[in-house]
């Protein structure tokens, strides 16, 4: 990689309808490409970034009509060289993964192992590369978000106005979204509803964990058995609340952790699982049905051939 450094005069910026609401550090972070995060967070912390001739934190979410300064400055601007961008097999994955796109949404079936940020050694994760093959693209967000080794339908805005509009609908009961989970052991069929709260946790490796405690935030997932092997369960999970590991931690809880699940996982059936041929977290979301444009839009992502072809293993068995 050959990098060229480019002296940036003093910009002033007019914040259009697009960016209206948009936080001002993440505002600067699309605008100042080859800029590292952490240099973008000192120039707010020392004022040198202003808005409408004053100071403003990270957090200040942009105004239409808001007129950012921002300063001359000295950035890292790669050159087009290929190994910069997504990978080729990567960009032909996500083109076919579109399960839906009009002029302000974009919805994919995400494969598992691709994180939806980079970052922790990670040059691209999903919108990072959706960016990279789709430079034209004024704005590109993340609706919500996956786990890096679950599967299937993810939400990203293409306009201020969706992103708003769908955060919304998930803070109320107006995205319906479900799971498909193969969990360890025969899922009972009195644990339809499992209500605990969960309480996320750093340890000293830095790894984050998320564990069932009083202190927790209220969470609640819905499950339904879809079919039963030995050993094991395929069950639909609805998260009703959308904590972070919720569906793996409350699966965990009631004592039949979700397969191949190196966080919350059972050891012994995991080597069960993988003696069997899975090797990766059996977690994919499934279906996600909300109002859009005055209609019910209701989007499918299929297993992945990994996970279909294991399930038609456990089936050859019984």
């Amino acid at each position: 990689m050959t990098e060229k450094n480019v002296s940036a005069g003093v910009r002033i910026v007019a914040i259009d309808a697009g960016s209206d609401g948009q936080r001002v550090d993440n505002f600067l972070l699309r605008e100042l490409k080859g800029v590292p995060k952490s240099r973008v967070y000192n120039l707010l912390r020392r004022g040198e970034v202003r808005v409408n001739k004053g100071r403003v934190k990270a957090e200040y979410r942009l105004q239409s009509g808001d007129l950012v300064r921002i300063p001359p400055l000295r950035m890292a601007v790669a050159d087009e060289s290929p190994d910069l961008a997504p990978s080729r097999g990567l960009q032909e994955r996500l083109t076919s993964a579109v399960l839906f796109e009009d002029d302000g949404l974009l919805v994919l079936d995400k494969p598992a192992g691709l994180a939806v940020h980079g970052g922790s050694g990670l040059s691209y994760g999903l919108i990072e590369a959706l960016r990279a093959m789709r430079p034209e693209a004024r704005f590109l967000e993340l609706v919500h978000r996956l786990d890096r080794d679950t599967s299937g339908c993810i939400m990203v805005a293409k306009k201020r106005s969706a992103l708003v509009n769908l955060h919304a609908a998930l803070r109320g009961d107006g995205v319906d979204k479900r799971y498909l989970a193969l969990v360890a052991g025969q899922w009972p069929q009195r644990h339809r509803r499992v209500a605990a709260p969960l309480e996320k946790n750093t340890l000293q490796s830095g790894e984050r964990m998320v564990r069932v405690s009083t202190s927790g935030k209220e969470a609640l997932t819905e499950f339904q058995i879809v079919e039963r092997f030995p050993g094991a369960t395929l069950v639909e999970a609805r998260p009703i609340t959308g904590r972070t590991h919720q569906i793996r931690v409350h699966a965990q809880y009631i004592g039949h952790p979700l397969a191949c699940d190196d966080k919350y996982g059972n050891r012994e059936a995991d080597a069960r699982f993988r003696e069997q041929g899975l090797r990766r977290l059996f977690l994919h979301a499934h279906t996600l049905s909300f109002d859009w444009l005055g209609q019910r839009l209701t989007l499918k992502a299929e297993l992945e051939p990994e996970l279909s072809g294991f399930l038609e293993t456990l089936r050859s068995s019984l």
